[in-house]
């Protein structure tokens, strides 16, 4: 069956994405994903407190007439395969990925304010990044931040990457704005070509044993998935901006809901560092099987199926949403004094 699915103007071969993580931290995994049957590869992020720390070190450097040439060479890229320079050892894998494997390498830059993402943006597009996701992690430590200084942030970050690059701009944006849509749609409108639903923020935990925070990074799990199909839902109808789904793919399962609902893409990492990067053509058998079962002629069938229609009255339709789910709740688990009364019907929601 064609699996041939558009995402931010490229032609993959199928809908299945590996996301940024440490499955593409070289040449080697990136081969090894492609091989798997990915459609796109999103690489490892750069962070912007890296290349700040690196931009910082190489001034250093330059100004400390105490250093000689010698010990200043340690800092430069070298050609027989020493340490490199961080950012120039990426844009290095970026253009020996985009040469040498035959799927879209999409580049990713990880950060919170304007920092260097214009200037590195263009060299990733020179490297031969065939897409640039912007995953602007930011969440407000300061108190006094307000949600509107929040946005304009993301909408300046957004705005100065796209009119500076020409290859297409994904943004991966987080779950927590108040009003998700309209952030989404003006994040669009500032010039992103694509949104990946969503980024996961740090969540710590705390240990009762040794009274410490733990920062320790789990990997996701399929009831996270349940938030961004909300959103994408939500979204299909009213942006043609491509859509990624991201969070809680463990499966051809998984990867068959988020396409339902109106994902263009589905990114997947977890799942693979599980099960192996080969585990993505398991994931792809599914979803065949999955089209061949239930009769759908090819993705453009499946697609947005499960979409919110655009003649629905959106915050009607959430509101009546949670309604019925708080009814069948009721019916089944009967916390009401016992009462089923407000059983839950198959109506969808007005």
């Amino acid at each position: 069956m064609d699996l041939t699915t558009p995402y931010l103007g490229l032609t993959l071969s199928n809908p299945l994405v590996a996301s940024a993580g440490p499955l593409s931290q070289t040449l080697d995994g990136i081969r090894s994903l492609a091989e798997g049957g990915v459609g796109a590869v999103v690489m490892f992020s750069l962070f912007e407190e890296q290349l700040r720390r690196q931009a910082a070190r190489d001034s250093r450097l330059i100004d400390a007439h105490t250093h000689s040439f010698a010990e200043a060479l340690d800092y430069l890229p070298d050609p027989a395969g020493g340490a490199p320079h961080l950012a120039q050892s990426y844009l290095t894998l970026v253009e020996r990925a985009a040469r040498e494997i035959d799927i879209p390498v999409i580049a990713s830059l990880n950060g919170a304010d304007m920092g260097g993402w214009v200037s590195f943006g263009r060299d990733l597009q020179d490297a031969g990044a065939a897409a640039l996701e912007l995953n602007i992690y930011f969440v407000p430590g300061d108190l006094t931040t307000s949600g509107s200084r929040v946005i304009a942030q993301h909408l300046e970050i957004v705005t100065a990457v796209t009119e500076a690059v020409g290859i297409p701009v994904a943004v991966k944006m987080s779950p927590y704005f108040s009003a998700v849509g309209d952030v989404a749609l003006r994040l669009v409108d500032a010039g992103a070509d694509g949104l990946v639903l969503f980024n996961r923020f740090l969540q710590p935990d705390v240990d009762v044993e040794t009274l410490e925070a733990s920062t320790a990074w789990a990997l996701s799990v399929p009831d996270e998935g349940r938030l961004p199909r909300t959103w994408i839902a939500a979204l299909r109808r009213h942006t043609t901006a491509s859509l990624a789904a991201t969070t809680g793919v463990a499966d051809g399962t998984d990867v068959v809901k988020n396409l339902l609902v109106g994902a263009d893409v589905v990114m997947s990492t977890s799942a693979l560092i599980r099960h192996g990067a080969g585990y993505a053509r398991t994931m792809l058998d599914e979803l065949e099987a999955y089209l061949e079962r239930k009769d759908f002629a090819d993705l453009d069938a499946l697609r947005g199926l499960l979409a919110v229609p655009p003649e629905v009255e959106g915050n009607a339709w959430q509101r009546s949403s949670y309604v019925a789910a708080m009814e069948r709740a009721k019916a089944i688990y009967g916390t009401l004094e016992g009462s089923t009364s407000g059983a839950w019907t198959s109506e969808s929601p007005a």
